[in-house]
């Protein structure tokens, strides 16, 4: 799989958050569990999705984590440019600092238009018809994200 543990923690929890009625907080340990991953490193992940605007918090009893925006408005590769950071659409993939189409590296010609292939899927994608496809049996959310990059 291309993508970091973390970005894959993160696409799973926010699926999940969009199977739940909307504006519900859930808390971090309810969804670890449906994980099965550890509370601690996914709460790391979810205060991060929170500084970038993609997840609400609150705090005590009734706390919990909820989407700031529908389903539909959230597209995995929002989600991955936070976990992951710009690299997947601008860094070599090689790891020179200069490679571009004017100074290419010796994969650029050939990395280029799968990069572009896999930053279309991943915008192609989004929450709520992920969550739709988690609600009607068609994938499991521990399928997912591999299963709709693997097509």
């Amino acid at each position: 799989m291309i993508l970091s543990r973390t970005s894959q923690y993160a696409i799973q929890a926010l699926i999940y958050m969009a199977t739940q009625p909307s504006g519900v907080a859930i808390l971090n340990r309810t969804i670890a569990g449906k994980l099965g991953v550890s509370p601690t490193y996914l709460a790391k992940i979810l205060q991060n999705l929170c500084r970038f605007n993609l997840l609400y918090s609150f705090r005590g009893n009734q706390g919990g984590f909820c989407l700031r925006e529908e389903g539909k408005k959230i597209n995995l590769l929002q989600i991955v440019l936070v976990t992951e950071g710009t690299g997947i659409k601008e860094e070599c993939v090689l790891g020179f600092k200069v490679c571009s189409d004017k100074e290419p590296c010796l994969m650029h010609t050939q990395w280029s238009p799968i990069r572009k292939k896999i930053v279309e899927l991943l915008q192609s994608q989004n929450l709520e018809s992920l969550a739709a496809a988690v609600l009607s049996g068609k994938y499991l959310l521990s399928d997912l994200p591999a299963v709709v990059l693997d097509k």
